[in-house]
């Protein structure tokens, strides 16, 4: 016999007990800060949307103050926003881009309908934040491209990149040809001469004596 069974009373206190925690625990319980709205499938097809992204020749109107409806965020750390940035940029580092006052400061710019801007150090690493951000249903969030790197290079000349694709492919961060060359100056010859091999057998030894 149970001991509940005797004392249907404990029973009936316990079982009260828990439906009380269930109610408690669903009407306490928060509400996610960010919710997916897109599958994978529609997520992949972000990458072909052109006006997903933010082109070197937008932002030398933004730079000009030609553009109101446009913020700038930089998602690399503070110390390297501090060493150079984009002018009128602000730094918000990828840490704190999922923060309840980042969403919340997300969400008052897309109410204004105002067009976030991400970039890093690269095209690549603003591309995780900026895929998240689209994945949430923040369809105002554009990525830079070609990055900060591609400012720096560039940034006399903005506007001459229309015409150019060569933002697509990145700017690569070492020269390994240089890095490479012999440090006394001398040419790394592209055709080496071929060194014919010569092939020697081994000599036969002869058989230690004995046995068992």
């Amino acid at each position: 016999m149970h001991v509940h069974e005797l004392n249907p009373w404990r029973t009936l206190i316990a079982l009260s007990a828990f439906v009380i925690l269930l109610i408690i625990g669903f009407v306490t319980m928060q509400k996610p800060l960010m919710t997916y709205q897109l599958d994978m499938k529609q997520s992949v097809k972000q990458l072909d949307i052109p006006a997903a992204c933010f082109y070197p020749w937008q932002l030398d109107s933004f730079l000009q103050d030609k553009v109101q409806n446009v913020v700038l965020f930089d998602i690399r750390d503070n110390f390297v926003f501090g060493q150079g940035h984009i002018p009128g940029a602000e730094n918000l580092s990828a840490n704190d881009l999922t923060q309840k006052e980042s969403i919340e400061r997300l969400e008052n710019l897309k109410d204004k309908n105002v067009t976030v801007v991400l970039y890093g150090e690269d095209q690549l690493q603003a591309n995780g934040p900026w895929m998240l951000f689209r994945q949430v249903g923040f369809d105002n969030v554009k990525i830079l491209v070609g990055g900060y790197q591609y400012y720096v290079q560039h940034k006399n000349e903005l506007v001459a990149s229309k015409s150019d694709s060569t933002f697509q492919k990145g700017i690569p961060k070492y020269d390994f040809a240089e890095m490479a060359a012999p440090k006394d100056g001398s040419v790394i010859s592209q055709t080496a001469e071929k060194k014919p091999v010569e092939i020697r057998r081994r000599k036969k030894t002869s058989a230690v004596a004995g046995g068992c």
